[in-house]
């Protein structure tokens, strides 16, 4: 049994890193509680566990009487002295007992509650040795599935990959490197679970922690993201230096920084925006390509209204409104969009608006420009290169059309 105690001792201290002298506390009270449950039954005992040879050693810790009532726990003077002539009545002394006397059920109970004491002990340390990287990013490789969750090693441990916790789509088969969030340490009834991510927001946001220097530094700052993961993220970036742009920051000389990120992700999009206080500000970053118009600001319930043309409503609204959704949770507003209602110009209304071109031209009439008009001459600018000779041939007699030209050539170099 030597044996086996030293290669538990020494694999424990050199593959977990559970000190020696923990694991022999543990042995030792696993080993003595099941002999007092078994043979050794009413016995006080006494054992120790060498920890460079793994040799164990028991002894039963007797009271020495003048006459035994109960040889289990008490001794006879005359048995006593001759383990220690200094003995008294009254006293206790130790006797050793052969480890093999303990019984093989002791044995096997006492191998039971040390794997178990084990495993408590890897658990404890698997909190210890986690507990900081929690929000970190940690690399490990997939092992196995168990109902639906991925297994995957981090070498000193092994953590859960949840199915709400991945990206749709992704998929890893055992042997896979993988990299991920830890995203938090649940207690179980088994002990702490290490519990890793890829679909957190905090996911992303670390990605460009490590990526991007400038925020690691502080110079730069996330100010708010937004995320479906797989499909798209917005990060709204902001800079304490007026001299470094945050969105160049991120995307990288040739957007290297950002494609890093993208892959690492799996070719999900992201988009990166400066960071306003203002939420309409915000609202017109954001939201690019769209330009919202006639917006209205409903400061109490946190909402905003705004309208874009029908040319950028779908683009404003995303497939499947997602664009709209991300825009929402950047900016922290609810939004409701709308198309922007165009009001249809009749015909006479535009002739009446393109008349109003000749207003200011002194000396011809409304029917006149009217008619001017019709010809396709809306304004005086647009009678640039007209002759006399062109008008005749519209219907104006010759008098007419070369005073005509002397009325708007005078009204140009006014003008001009």
């Amino acid at each position: 049994m030597s044996q086996e105690i030293l290669s538990v001792l020494e694999y424990m201290e050199k593959e977990k890193g559970i000190p020696r002298d923990d694991m022999i506390a543990a042995i030792t009270n696993a080993i003595r509680s099941a002999a007092q449950r078994g043979v050794n039954a009413g016995q006080e005992l006494k054992i120790e566990i060498n920890p460079k040879s793994g040799a164990l050693k028991a002894w039963s810790i007797l009271e020495v009487v003048d006459s035994v009532s109960d040889p289990r726990r008490e001794i006879h003077i005359e048995k006593a002295r001759q383990l220690n002539p200094q003995a008294e009545v009254g006293v206790f002394i130790e006797k050793e007992v052969d480890p093999e006397a303990l019984g093989r059920i002791a044995a096997q109970t006492a191998r039971q509650a040390i794997m178990q004491r084990l495993r408590q002990f890897e658990k404890e340390r698997i909190y210890d040795d986690y507990k900081d990287q929690v929000g970190d990013i940690v690399s490990g490789i997939v092992r196995r599935r168990e109902r639906g969750d991925l297994i995957v090693d981090l070498g000193k441990a092994e953590a859960i990959l949840p199915p709400r916790e991945r990206v749709p789509g992704e998929d890893y088969a055992p042997g896979e490197r993988i990299r991920c969030l830890l995203l938090n340490i649940e207690p179980t009834n088994r002990g702490p679970e290490l519990i890793l991510s890829r679909a957190s927001v905090k996911f992303v946001r670390r990605l460009f922690e490590l990526e991007v220097a400038e925020i690691a530094d502080g110079t730069v700052v996330l100010e708010a993201i937004s995320r479906e993961p797989g499909y798209r993220s917005k990060i709204a970036v902001s800079s304490n230096d007026p001299k470094v742009d945050p969105v160049g920051a991120c995307v990288g000389a040739r957007g290297a920084r950002v494609k890093s990120i993208v892959r690492e992700l799996g070719g999900e999009k992201i988009d990166i925006v400066k960071y306003y206080e203002d939420p309409v500000e915000m609202l017109a970053e954001a939201i690019r390509p769209a330009e919202p118009r006639n917006i209205r600001v409903d400061e109490k319930n946190r909402r905003i209204y705004f309208e874009v043309s029908e040319d950028d409503l779908s683009i404003a609204i995303g497939r499947r409104g997602q664009n709209a959704r991300l825009t929402s949770r950047l900016i922290g507003w609810k939004l409701d969009i709308a198309k922007e209602q165009v009001a249809e110009v009749g015909f006479d209304a535009k002739m009446r608006e393109a008349i109003r071109g000749w207003e200011g031209v002194e000396g011809i009439s409304d029917e006149v420009a009217a008619f001017l008009v019709q010809q396709g001459l809306v304004s005086p600018e647009t009678f640039e290169g007209v002759e006399a000779k062109d008008l005749v041939a519209m219907g104006f007699g010759e008098e007419d059309a070369a005073r005509l030209v002397e009325i708007v050539a005078a009204h140009r170099s006014v003008q001009s």
